[in-house]
């Protein structure tokens, strides 16, 4: 049974990962934003859900000790946000701070809490990323805000592996999944998308430390 932490699991792929790996078996722990998120991932099973806001620093500040002497074989952070800007729109300071307070501070944040629960584990750390963050793969300017705030992730996730050595910390792309920040006409389910991540992150190999994965098992060949 192994034991897995799910940050941002109030819905879409957090949601997910919680019932996969919960009907798998395994002990899961969960964070959510809003108090009235956590009745359904106790009724599904969860080991405990906690309240934690990752776009509030002082929320976040509180995730070691709500997760006091614990160890994980699985971490994810899944939490995120989506804007809809394009270049030619500078985002505001609320904004700005909305995206990267989510996407980016929070995982910050709350990576040195809990990697080290991770690596006394042996386990592994997981941030969802995007395939929209590949500044080789750049075809549009949709979404810009978003996308830096994913490729600085991939950055801070690259940066701390060295870290926590013991550990394995790495970045994953879901795909496009149909969710509510992907829509309704992305190609894949939330099903599928979390099936090839659980699958991903459990095969993952020291060589894809710091490295960013696409949620079928492929290297992204540009960060």
């Amino acid at each position: 049974m192994a034991q897995v932490l799910v940050i941002g699991a109030s819905r879409g792929i957090g949601h997910e990962l919680a019932r996969q790996y919960i009907d798998n078996g395994d002990r899961v722990i969960a964070t959510v934003r809003r108090a009235e998120d956590r009745d359904g991932l106790l009724a599904l099973g969860a080991a405990a859900v906690h309240l934690v806001d990752v776009a509030q620093p002082q929320s976040v500040s509180g995730l070691a000790w709500l997760l006091d002497g614990e160890k994980f074989d699985y971490a994810w952070y899944v939490a995120g946000v989506l804007d809809h800007q394009r270049s030619a729109n500078p985002p505001t300071q609320q904004e700005f701070d909305r995206v990267m307070h989510t996407n980016l501070l929070g995982a910050m944040q709350a990576l040195p809490q809990v990697a080290p629960m991770v690596e006394a584990a042996g386990g592994k750390f997981a941030f969802i990323s995007s395939s929209m963050a590949q500044i080789g793969h750049v075809d549009n300017d949709h979404s810009w805000l978003y996308r830096c705030s994913k490729a600085a992730l991939n950055m801070a996730v690259a940066t701390a592996q060295h870290g926590w050595p013991g550990a394995l910390l790495l970045t994953l792309d879901p795909g496009w999944v149909r969710t509510a920040m992907g829509g309704d006409s992305a190609p894949l389910s939330v099903e599928e998308s979390v099936q090839g991540l659980r699958a991903t992150l459990a095969g993952a190999q020291p060589a894809d430390a710091g490295r960013l994965l696409h949620h079928n098992g492929t290297r992204a060949d540009s960060w």
